[in-house]
């Protein structure tokens, strides 16, 4: 009786220790998971609410109280221009709308890069920078770069025609990285039907481009070439000529040095004669 008594009291030791070490283990593997998550929280920062748009909505499309409601965002990964307040995206009761510059999907965040100011025009007007101007660029499939130009690319703007005192064409750029506000009468850069072929590019240009691209669309042919995201390289001093493009060099003609004659003249009763002599220099 005493061995059998021996026995359960040293399985029951054994299994009151193998619950202390696994309830060790659970509760040292509950505080790691605790101090990733409060690392984690820390990262990511306090959650604020914002607006986001309950609903996918188009560009121009005015933006009502009913089209947004708030979610919660972490306040270090929260985009730039983000609504907090209401007061601060419906302003003064709201008697001015705002509208839609860029199409944004259900629960996207309500930028201010992405809506206008209140009352402002959805227009291209709203689009110009200050100090600039818009002019429209006549262009097809080949001179519009295949229809894949889109509102905010950069192209640069190369023209073609006859040059005085040169007997054939030239083609020369002649603006470098101008951006691209609208295409035909959309303005909207969210355009997904794909590629499609354009009657007009408008770009944002300084009064003095617009007067240049204006004289080269009335004397030549434009055409754009498409700039790279991100790519600030500038261009300057590119000209070609169908003799450069097929490395013909002019010939100069040789000058044929003259031989100097020299004379004298004399006079033969009422007649002026000049004779050929010897020139001394």
């Amino acid at each position: 009786m005493r061995m059998v008594f021996g026995l359960v009291l040293v399985v029951g030791l054994g299994l009151a220790g193998l619950a202390v070490w696994m309830v060790q283990g659970y509760v040292s593997q509950a505080q790691i998971d605790v101090a990733r998550e409060k690392a984690a929280r820390m990262k990511l920062g306090e959650l604020v609410q914002v607006y986001v748009v309950n609903k996918p909505l188009a560009y121009g499309s005015p933006l009502t109280r009913d089209d947004v409601e708030k979610a919660l965002f972490p306040s270090n990964f929260l985009p730039e221009g983000s609504f907090a307040k209401e007061e601060d995206l419906f302003p003064g009761e709201y008697a001015q709308p705002r509208y839609i510059t860029r199409q944004m999907e259900k629960m996207e965040p309500v930028l201010a890069a992405k809506v206008t100011e209140p009352g402002t025009d959805v227009g291209l007007t709203a689009r110009l920078s200050k100090g600039k101007r818009a002019f429209a660029i006549k262009v097809d499939v080949a001179s519009g770069v295949s229809g894949f130009v889109q509102p905010g690319d950069n192209v640069d703007v190369y023209w073609t025609g006859s040059a005085e005192g040169r007997s054939n064409e030239i083609t020369q750029l002649i603006e470098n990285a101008v951006k691209v506000v609208a295409i035909d009468q959309a303005a909207n850069s969210d355009r997904n039907s794909g590629a499609t072929v354009a009657r007009t590019v408008t770009v944002e240009a300084t009064p003095q481009q617009v007067a240049r691209l204006a004289q080269a669309q009335a004397t030549g042919r434009l055409a754009l070439s498409l700039v790279g995201t991100g790519d600030t390289t500038v261009v300057e001093g590119v000209e070609v000529d169908s003799a450069g493009l097929l490395g013909i060099q002019a010939v100069v003609p040789e000058q044929v040095e003259q031989a100097k004659v020299c004379t004298i003249k004399t006079r033969r009763g009422a007649e002026v004669v000049e004779i050929p002599i010897a020139c001394t220099n």
